[in-house]
């Protein structure tokens, strides 16, 4: 077996490089990785080296989506063998501190989160990885779509925490991976009408084909008249607020409905200026959120179970020895596509066809 990385070299450049095989420490595993995700954070790294305070100032690997097998265990590991198909979840809390203690690790403070840095990330062929924090897959599950994964939790996390269910009607700022997930959580969750609203048509065609029954082109319309006119005057109970832009975040004050939700879910690194008297007179919640916490199980069971179909979202393959145009093209087509995978391994395509 032998190691190799993609490793970022400056801004927009990346190389496959080799790098040391792991070897498990006690309570951890090592895993052969078949497929990693491109997440938005990354592309941000990748073109600018920096998102808010974390700075890349080194040769860096990106990723934190990803799936595969195991291949070895350190001492102390029980609940894993060699052969097992699995999927990490990419932060690690420590597991002490009163966030962590109750129930709200996605906000320790001591969290080590995969290509935030200075953590590196997992586009590499070989990872060790701490065994608390890895899932089984089931059989039923291709690996593909374990990479997928942990962009679901983000949209199960946020439907959650909106209180998604039967009889809301809600709406989707933003028709990019994250509001994606966001839509197919919700539709998961019962939510009776989704509308999404994007700057693209391409994009809400995709929402479509994903569920959505109605769409907003933002490019064309105005998006706030448009959700009001879909819902009599109304607005939404729930509002996801996925673009991290300031306006959408704006537009979402004046979406939701008297006693609605709005989700912050998107990144928001610029100051925002809001009237918050129309919200306080509405009794609007709003609800941010970081991450995800104890998601990862209801995902993955939700996948087996069928409730959730990410075939639906065609994702884009690359071969992993082409990462960096991976990147490249991925950014130049963020339109149209709804998620890229770099491909490690082949394994799994055939069974992803025939599925």
């Amino acid at each position: 077996m032998k190691n190799q990385e993609a490793i970022m070299t400056g801004l927009g450049r990346m190389k496959i490089q080799d790098c040391p095989m792991p070897v498990p420490t006690p309570g951890e595993v090592v895993i052969e990785i078949h497929y990693v995700g491109i997440c938005g954070s990354d592309m941000h790294f990748f073109q600018y080296g920096r998102i808010g305070s974390k700075v890349i100032d080194r040769p860096f690997v990106l990723g934190h989506e990803c799936a595969g097998i195991v291949v070895a265990v350190g001492e102390g590991v029980t609940e894993f063998a060699p052969g097992d198909r699995v999927v990490p979840e990419p932060g690690v809390p420590c597991g002490s501190c009163e966030m962590c203690k109750g129930g709200h690790y996605n906000l320790c403070p001591d969290m080590r989160f995969m290509a935030s840095p200075p953590n590196d990330g997992c586009l590499r062929r070989y990872l060790a990885y701490p065994a608390r924090m890895v899932f089984h897959l089931p059989d039923s599950v291709p690996l593909l779509h374990g990479a997928m994964i942990e962009p679901l939790a983000v949209g199960l996390h946020a439907a959650r925490m909106g209180g998604a269910q039967l009889g809301k009607c809600a709406v989707i700022l933003g028709g990019g991976p994250i509001g994606m997930m966001t839509l197919l959580a919700c539709r998961a969750m019962g939510v009776s009408r989704l509308i999404v609203a994007d700057l693209f048509e391409k994009r809400l065609q995709n929402a479509v084909r994903l569920g959505a029954q109605e769409t907003i082109l933002a490019s064309e319309t105005d998006t706030v008249e448009a959700v009001l006119a879909l819902t009599g005057g109304a607005g939404a109970d729930l509002v996801f607020e996925t673009a991290g832009n300031p306006v959408t975040l704006q537009q979402a004050c004046r979406c939701a409905a008297r006693g609605g939700c709005i989700v912050l879910v998107g990144n928001q690194t610029a100051p925002v200026e809001l009237e918050l008297m129309p919200l306080m007179v509405r009794e609007v919640r709003v609800q941010p959120i970081y991450r995800y916490r104890n998601i990862f199980p209801i995902a993955i069971e939700a996948l087996a179970a069928g409730r959730i179909d990410l075939s639906l979202t065609e994702p884009s393959l690359f071969p992993f020895e082409q990462a960096e145009h991976a990147f490249q093209y991925t950014i130049a087509h963020g339109q149209s596509i709804i998620k890229s995978i770099v491909e490690l391994i082949h394994e799994d395509r055939t069974e992803v066809v025939s599925k």
